[in-house]
């Protein structure tokens, strides 16, 4: 009998934008794909991790942009992508107010549209006529399980996250017959600065120390554990080898399963 072929999880050679890719989750991803052998662009708005960035992995091309500006966006694809595009991975995000909704300020919630969902729409509609013409590509969303899970005192994130899901399957379903894929990922408790924050807020607004408000939420996760940055990563490789080659449409979640977020 034959021997069958390992899956192809190369992403040598291929072209890859990343934004919020300095820092976080996103230069995790962007170290992946540069170190699978692909030429990496990121964005973002901190200087000093774009500066650390500049430092220990020169290989990756770092610019500075606020993917909250439609014209800093439309700059930064113009120079990120002289060589082609294959890949775009729409990493930023920002947590947005912990809060109940009647005490949540106007500009916050606007401020977490901007960033979580606006940009996604501002640099799809750039890349996709690159993607066409280098005739497919994958485009990969960050979403969330609370793009899936209610998510109290928590609604403008997740109602960002819900509608990242959407954009996803409709640009699958439009996109599909120019052979770009189009794939959210949807991270649960990723290890790290962010969701220390994240808990240290709810913590604050529940009446809880630190420790008990984390233990709380691993008591909802039927693995009962975090996940880091490096699993998020993984799956972000798989979605845009060969390996993922059929996959479209869907918001994989990469989070342990995340029963409640309640």
């Amino acid at each position: 009998m034959a021997k069958r072929k390992a899956p192809d999880l190369s992403v040598a050679g291929l072209k890859v934008v990343i934004t919020a890719g300095a820092a976080g989750i996103g230069r995790v991803i962007a170290e992946a794909f540069a170190d699978g052998g692909a030429h990496v662009e990121v964005c973002d708005v901190a200087k000093d991790a774009l500066a650390d960035l500049k430092k220990k992995r020169p290989d990756i091309a770092g610019h500075l942009a606020d993917v909250a500006d439609p014209k800093a966006i439309a700059r930064f694809l113009a120079k990120a992508t002289k060589g082609g595009l294959d890949v775009l991975v729409n990493n930023a995000g920002i947590a947005g107010p912990t809060a109940p909704i009647h005490e949540i300020d106007p500009k916050d919630w606007h401020a977490t549209i901007d960033i979580n969902l606006n940009s996604m729409y501002h640099c799809t509609r750039l890349a996709v006529p690159l993607l066409k013409k280098a005739k497919g590509g994958s485009i990969i969303n960050l979403s969330s399980v609370a793009g899936r899970l209610g998510f109290p005192l928590r609604t403008p994130y997740a109602a960002t996250k819900w509608a990242v899901v959407g954009l996803t399957k409709s640009l699958a379903m439009e996109l599909g017959a120019h052979k770009i894929r189009v794939n959210a990922i949807q991270p649960g408790i990723v290890r790290g600065p962010r969701i220390d924050r994240v808990i240290a807020a709810r913590a604050k607004a529940n009446g809880l120390s630190f420790d008990k408000q984390r233990d709380l939420l691993l008591s909802k996760v039927s693995l009962r554990t975090d996940v880091t940055p490096e699993d998020i990563a993984a799956m972000a490789i798989f979605l845009a080898s060969p390996a993922g080659s059929r996959i479209s449409g869907q918001a994989l979640s990469v989070c342990g399963n995340v029963e409640t977020l309640g």
